[in-house]
């Protein structure tokens, strides 16, 4: 039997919302293994003088947790 955790990442971009993903998942798996799928929770965009300036994600990320057997 598998066990999976979840964790949230917050990330952002100036690119737009796939590559805050993108990013959120590059960042999380510098120190967690065996990531499985990520979830987007939630999507923002900042907007300054009338034009989109950032986006933003939340995210969900699941991965495999090494267990004894």
């Amino acid at each position: 039997m598998s066990i999976v955790k979840v964790i949230e990442v917050i990330a952002s971009s100036e690119v737009g919302i796939d590559d805050a993903v993108r990013k959120a998942v590059s960042e999380a798996s510098k120190s967690v293994r065996s990531i499985d799928s990520v979830f987007v929770k939630d999507i923002k965009a900042h907007v300054k003088d009338g034009k989109v300036t950032t986006f933003g994600v939340i995210c969900k990320i699941s991965f495999r947790v090494d267990t004894l057997d």
